[in-house]
């Protein structure tokens, strides 16, 4: 058929973290957030729990009518672990942080930012997201000391 066209592949999440390992997924507005300055995760509309990573699909009612919602305001630091060795992909960003915030409806697993000295790391401290720019036009969000 004349004029026919393939649709486009929408390969946004390509730009995700350091490392890509997926392209293509039914949550890439993730990078239109991340694009925007915000970190964002999904809220199912039917039953109404919270995911994040984001999700398309929800576990507990199987509906995939998802809204996003911005991760904002405090979290707790629950705990954090300085990695001295990467995985694959990763074995040139160590050494560097990973820790888990609580935002009480739901958890976020992320780095801790690098200019965030470990001494002043402890359980419980309050700490917020924030949306990072890479290189090579790469997006990803960090924690920092609120």
């Amino acid at each position: 058929m004349a004029g026919k066209r393939e649709p486009e592949v929408d390969d946004r999440f390509r730009r995700f973290g350091t490392v890509g390992f997926t392209g293509i997924t039914r949550v890439n507005d993730f990078i239109t957030h991340l694009e925007e300055g915000r970190v964002a995760g999904t809220r199912c509309a039917a039953c109404g729990k919270v995911f994040f990573p984001p999700r398309a699909d929800c576990m507990a009612c199987l509906s995939s009518r998802m809204i996003w919602f911005p991760v904002e305001g405090q979290g707790r630091l629950v705990s954090w672990s300085r990695l001295a060795f990467g995985p694959a992909g990763f074995q040139e960003e160590v050494p560097y942080t990973i820790a888990l915030l609580d935002y009480g409806e739901f958890k976020v697993f992320g780095r801790i930012d690098r200019s965030l000295p470990e001494e002043e790391l402890a359980v419980g401290l309050a700490m917020t997201v924030r949306a990072e720019r890479l290189a090579g036009d790469r997006l990803s969000y960090v924690f920092v000391k609120a």
